[in-house]
């Protein structure tokens, strides 16, 4: 995971710490342990596990543990740093959801459920914070050439490459680039901006 620090509009700060999103008593450790110099915070959730298996077919210790992490750990560490946002009268959380939730591909009921959820959490955070400046956005990813696509089957990942009309996986630095415009455009808000290449 990763804190934000902003200090100034066109400059960037990161700290970052290891800690189990999923755990509450774990996140509520380490928000006493560094609440003191939290200020101006970017939030990015990225955090995320997947599991995949046809839904008759799944096991629900597994298919609960997604839910777990990649929704309600994320809600974990938002709803501590909300209030210092709130005071700051500064804030940008951004969540990373997926074209998987939009598209419907098979085995993957539990991973899409917990990246649909943020949209109606995001939605509602929105409205909830935005006279504070504090804004809630999702960047719904497409395939990307890092992290998850490497459990992708090679005949699958042509298909997909097939669906996008830019022709190719995204890049690192076109998150960073989208990041970058939510955290420096304000009146955005409670928005889901679609990275996915054009993919239908």
């Amino acid at each position: 995971m990763g804190l934000y620090k902003t200090t100034e509009p066109e400059s960037i700060h990161g700290e970052y710490y290891q800690l189990d999103i999923s755990n509450e008593e774990e996140v509520a450790k380490f928000y006493e342990a560094n609440k003191g110099k939290l200020k101006d915070i970017v939030l990015i959730n990225a955090a995320g596990i997947s599991y995949n298996a046809f839904g008759h077919k799944a096991d629900i210790d597994a298919w609960s543990e997604v839910i777990k992490t990649n929704l309600i750990g994320l809600f974990n560490l938002t709803r501590l740093v909300l209030p210092i946002m709130r005071t700051d009268s500064y804030g940008r959380i951004i969540n990373f959801s997926s074209v998987v939730a939009q598209l419907g591909v098979p085995g993957t009921s539990a991973y899409a459920t917990s990246k649909a959820g943020l949209w109606g959490m995001s939605k509602a955070l929105a409205v909830e914070n935005g006279s504070k400046n504090v804004t809630i956005n999702n960047i719904n990813l497409g395939y990307f050439n890092i992290g998850m696509i490497e459990q992708v089957p090679g005949n699958m990942l042509e298909n997909i490459l097939q669906k996008i009309p830019a022709g190719r996986l995204g890049s690192p630095e076109e998150i960073y680039s989208t990041v970058d415009f939510i955290i420096n455009t304000p009146y955005l808000n409670g928005a889901s901006i679609d990275l996915n290449g054009g993919m239908l």
